[in-house]
């Protein structure tokens, strides 16, 4: 049980490193690039739904199914539209 809950955290981890990656957000370390994976998947997983598009890959941990690729599609959104809120103006 706990081996299954941290391997999700590395994995919603990296995705949300990557996401950030793409997204051009620096700031932060671990916990925000977890957090940041996780609000992916959420929001990845939403649009995928109301786009009509399949779960490319996903990988299955502790009886519960990780979107890979919707969490680094919606961490890179999420990123982005922070950028674009939190932007200084000059």
């Amino acid at each position: 049980m706990i081996i299954q809950f941290l391997l999700l955290l590395l994995i919603a981890g990296v995705c949300g490193a990557i996401g950030q990656a793409i997204g051009g957000y620096s700031h932060g370390g671990c916990l925000v690039s977890i957090a940041l994976g996780f609000i992916g998947a959420l929001l990845g997983t939403w649009l995928a739904g109301k786009l009509g598009l399949p779960e490319i890959l996903a990988l299955p941990v502790g009886g519960w199914r990780f979107p890979i690729v919707w969490s680094i599609i919606g961490a890179a959104l999420f990123v982005a539209l922070i950028n674009l809120i939190s932007r200084r103006r000059v």
